[in-house]
Order: structure tokens, then sequence, then C-alpha cells
């Protein structure tokens, strides 16, 4: 690859613990990508073999062709943005983001100018003199930005930087960050183990799980296409029914379930183990008996709850031919949601393009 950061078989133990199976990893120039995972998933660890801050046992990590695996931290252009800021209480806004300039010895005037600019970036130009403790939560977190963009770093890597924040503040972040990024078109290397983040910002994600990568893609293709039972099962509340193929042929799959037989669009064995994925909203849900569209697969259920959550709401269904199976449904309040209630015999259905076909 002509340029960008490149990860090759790279591992890390300690002693006889294998903390990250060796794995290769492209990040792209100006791309913004997420790496998530529950703890322990290795992530950060990753995050750290990148900055320099430990060593990778195996391995090789290039940087625009560049071998940087044995380089110090000092020497890497890239800054990083910790979950706790990590600013200078005794300094002001101004004099944190101006730090790295001033150690790098730039005359006092174009770093004062420097430093307008970029606050300015992070609509905290009118917060210059103020001291860490004078600032909210959300604007401690811009002034970490601030000081690792001012520097100009080939990629700036993020650990959970949002992790400390409240849940609208957090929201709102997300996307200032990716705005922040699109502005400044500087590579960012995210952290964190929620999906509803990785989904927001990201150009791509990288699923982890214990030490390994389960499959990276786009947030699209994370959400609605999982490679991985874990992948299926950790990223979003996607409904898992447990099959055993038939028969396959062409490109699609007969999978017996407990609720039915369906045919799924995806290469398999006959006799293979499998999961089906359908994401709630991709669900139909209708009166029983009731006239409507034809579906490439339905099954008879009864209304098992139905919880109110704003515009959107949960229904879950029990199927009649296997009562210990639920679906959980989402549907938009306008749709008639009102109008199931627990008890009512219903009618599920979806598109099997809807669904995925998750090798076990």
């Amino acid at each position: 690859m002509a340029g960008g950061l490149l990860l090759t078989g790279v591992s890390k133990r300690y002693g006889d613990t294998t903390v990250l199976e060796p794995f290769d990893l492209t990040v792209e120039d100006g791309e913004f990508l997420t790496i998530l995972g529950p703890s322990g998933s290795g992530k950060t660890t990753i995050l750290r073999l990148i900055g320099g801050f430990t060593e990778p046992t195996s391995g090789r990590i290039l940087l625009d062709g560049a071998d940087i695996t044995e380089r110090p931290i000092n020497r890497r252009p890239f800054n990083t943005v910790f979950q706790d800021y990590a600013l200078f209480p005794h300094m002001t806004v101004a004099d944190n983001v101006g730090y790295g300039l001033m150690v790098r010895h730039l005359p006092r005037a174009q770093i004062r100018q420097r430093v307008a600019e970029v606050l300015k970036v992070v609509a905290l130009n009118a917060l210059v003199d103020r001291y860490p403790a004078q600032l909210s939560g959300g604007q401690k977190q811009r002034v970490a930005l601030a000081r690792a963009i001012i520097c100009e770093p080939k990629i700036i890597l993020l650990d959970e930087p949002l992790a400390a924040l409240d849940a609208e503040l957090r929201r709102q972040m997300q996307l200032f960050l990716k705005r922040l990024q699109k502005q400044i078109r500087t590579t960012f290397l995210f952290v964190t183990h929620d999906q509803e983040e990785a989904i927001t910002m990201s150009d791509r994600i990288v699923v982890m799980n214990v030490g390994r990568i389960e499959q990276t893609g786009t947030p699209r293709e994370i959400y609605y296409r999982p490679r991985t039972a874990f992948v299926a099962g950790f990223f979003g509340d996607n409904n898992l029914i447990e099959g055993v193929v038939a028969s396959a042929a062409g490109g699609r799959a007969d999978i017996d379930t407990d609720i039915g037989r369906f045919a799924i669009p995806g290469a398999a064995a006959a006799g293979q183990r499998v999961l089906i994925a359908i994401r709630p909203e991709s669900l139909r849900l209708l009166p029983a008996g009731s006239g409507g569209p034809s579906f490439d697969a339905e099954i008879s259920v009864d209304v098992d709850e139905v919880v109110f959550v704003g515009s959107m709401q949960h229904v879950m269904v029990r199927s009649r031919i296997a009562a210990d199976r639920l679906l959980r449904i989402k549907m938009t309040s306008s749709k008639g949601a009102d109008a199931f209630r627990p008890g009512q015999p219903a009618r599920v259905g979806w598109v099997s393009g809807d669904a995925a076909l998750v090798p076990l």
C-alpha cells in the first residue's frame, strides 16, 4: 500500500498469557477506524502497540511503508487522547493546548496563533483563560482533542475518550468527533466497547473478541451481515435462530429450525449448524388472519410484551410451535404498534435477504 498504517503478523504475549493472537490490520490515510469489543478483548492493547507504549511479541508495524515497530513514542507522528483527558490542572486551556508546541520551542507568537486557530475548530475560543477545574466534561474532552491535533499528527489515537460522559453529552460528542475528523482530514483510530459509538462515527469497524479479530467491515456490513456468532450476538440485538442446513445450492440454504424451515441467502453445507440472524427492525408484525403483503418467511406467534420507547415500540412475540422461542420486533409507534396487546395472536414475516447466515 502507498500510504497509511499496516500491521502484519502482530501478536502480544505476557509470559504464558496470550493477549493478542497474530493478526493483520490496515488503516487507510484519513480513515475513521474503530476497534470495538468487550473488556479484555485486546482492543486497547492494539492501540498501545501502535502508539509505541508497548512492544509486540511478533510482527511488524509499518507507516507509509517504513518499519516503525521499534521506533520510540516520541518519534512516532501520533497523538493520544485518553479517557481521563490528562490535562494539566495548573495550566489554562490555551497553555494546555499549546504545550506540545511549547516543548518544540516554537516562537510564542506562532504558538498563540496556532492555539487560537485550533480552539476555534473545537469551539472553545472563548475559554482560553479557564483552568480544567472550571470546565465541563465535554469542554475538557475538546481541550484534549485540541491538544492532540495542534501538532498535526499523522494519526490520532483515542482510547475510550467518551466513556466518562453522560449519555446526552456522549451523543453530542460522537457527532462532534465525526465532523472534526472530516474537517481536519486526519486518521482517527478509536477504541470503544460501545456499539452505538462505533456505528455513529466509523468508516470501518474492527470487532475484537478474546485477543482476535472477529470481523472487519463498514458499520452497515457489521450491523446487517455478521460473519461470526460472536459478532451477531455482540453487535446490537439480533434475533438469533439456531438451525441445521437441510440442503444448499446456488448461494441459498434451506435451514431447519425449531420454528420451521427457512431459505436464507449464503454459502453453507448440508448438515452444518448455523444461526439465522435477523435485525428486530427487519421483522414485520401483522394481526393474525389479516391480509397484506406476502413474505419469504412467516410464522404464527402470540404477542408477549409491548414496550413503549418514545418514537419506537419494542414488541416481544412467542412462537406458537416453540413456546420458548421469543423474537424481538422494533417498529415505529406510527405504524400501529399500539394496536398489539399481550396475548394477542399475530403473524411475523420477513424477506429472506434481510436475514444473515452465520456459521457455528
